[in-house]
């Protein structure tokens, strides 16, 4: 994700959110270059002493001197403007010498010599810009990982009766950042998480992915209908957004024991994940315009309710992992692979099918990929005192009516 980037605790945003250090061993932790840049640069110096070598094995004098400039050349790619120096200083002295040696004349040793050094300034004055792009290139990643921190904040294992893992991988890999969202929170009314997707990418989706969030994260406090829920980020969204701009998601809420209520807005169906392995997609029997667009299409969001029990889990994911395609144009199979890797821990279930998705793709994803598996550990009895929720219009939902008899009701 270097597309992909995994959590270490598989709760946090795929990118390792660290801090970094302004003093000298900064330059440690920008990459192989800055590492060289901070050590002797070998390669160059090799590089030298190679030529040297031919020269003499050669005899030719000056006909393979000018070589000695690659010296100074590849150090700017690879090193500080000291190694610069120092490689163009070492092949400058080596090269006089030897030509001295061989007999070259004055004029026109004084010619190679001047161009080298000239070649050596040069490359000194190109690696200086180089560490200087890389340190703003560095304060700027700081400030998008910063930002997304704060934006996807980080999922804890374990939340009321949930066992929860989260894979985030941003498409702007460099900035480390990308236009999916998750939020998952306990409130009064139970539990209660959004996975969703900004249209665009990278950081002109930041501030849409902050709002959603934002609203989400107040209404699910507030509202003790999910539908409630969901029409506030829409207000919210169609004040705030361009028309073009529009938002997937999925919101789901635990109201009680053996249910989970859903409102699907455009976005790719979860898969429910039964206890003894199946693998379903919990389809909405009204598909709804995404976040941002209703006025437009001017109906309504419906709620789904799911039967949901002891050892059954959850996962909602968005379209960057099952669009996601491999050399042939071949969709990676997300139920397949969620099928193959079933298991008790979460953790691991994401861990498998996030190194399989890599692995389809070559080890490069192309649009943001998030992935947030919810498993039901044990029955929560307190939970229960949140009391029935209650459908649009009144009365029970209708998965309580009929008994669960779908994997999804439609609650409309």
């Amino acid at each position: 994700m270097r597309q992909a980037r995994e959590h270490g605790d598989h709760h946090w945003p795929a990118w390792p959110f660290r801090k970094r250090a302004a003093g000298p061993g900064a330059a440690a932790s920008r990459g192989p270059g800055s590492q060289l840049a901070a050590g002797i640069p070998v390669l160059p110096v090799l590089l030298v002493c190679g030529v040297l070598f031919v020269d003499i094995l050669g005899g030719s004098g000056l006909f393979w001197l000018p070589l000695l400039a690659a010296g100074p050349a590849l150090a700017a790619s690879t090193n500080g403007f000291r190694g610069v120096l120092c490689v163009g200083f070492l092949a400058a002295a080596l090269g006089g010498t030897l030509g001295a040696s061989d007999g070259v004349p004055a004029r026109e040793l004084a010619v190679v010599l001047s161009a080298l050094l000239a070649v050596t300034l040069a490359s000194a004055l190109a690696s200086a810009l180089r560490g200087r792009r890389e340190r703003v290139l560095a304060a700027v990643r700081s400030v998008a990982e910063a930002a997304q921190h704060a934006v996807l904040q980080p999922i804890p294992q374990s939340v009321g009766p949930f066992r929860v893992a989260v894979r985030y991988s941003a498409a702007a890999a460099e900035a480390r950042i990308g236009g999916d969202l998750y939020a998952l929170v306990s409130t009064p009314h139970g539990v209660r998480l959004i996975v969703g997707d900004v249209r665009g990418k990278g950081l002109p989706a930041v501030g849409t992915a902050a709002l959603v969030l934002g609203v989400f994260r107040e209404a699910a406090y507030d509202e003790p209908d999910l539908l409630a829920v969901v029409g506030r980020i829409e207000r919210s969204l169609a004040r705030n957004l361009g028309p073009d701009d529009f938002v997937t998601a999925v919101v789901v809420g635990h109201p009680g024991e053996g249910r989970l209520e859903m409102v699907n807005c455009g976005h790719a169906p979860p898969l429910l994940i039964s206890a003894s392995g199946e693998v379903v997609a919990a389809e909405t029997t009204r598909p709804a315009a995404p976040l941002g667009l209703r006025a437009l299409v001017g109906e309504s969001p419906c709620l789904e309710v799911l039967p949901f029990s002891e050892g059954d889990q959850l996962l909602l994911y968005t379209d960057g992992v099952t669009e996601a395609r491999d050399r042939a144009r071949a969709f990676y199979p997300l139920a397949e692979g969620v099928a193959r890797h079933v298991s008790d821990e979460p953790e691991h279930v994401l861990t498998a099918v996030h190194d399989e998705l890599l692995a389809h793709v070559g080890g490069r994803l192309h649009d943001d990929a998030a992935l947030l598996l919810l498993r039901m550990q044990a029955a929560d009895r307190s939970a229960c005192a949140v009391g029935p929720v209650e459908a649009p219009g009144g009365g029970l939902p209708p998965a309580e009516r009929t008994g669960f008899t779908s994997p999804a009701r439609l609650g409309c």
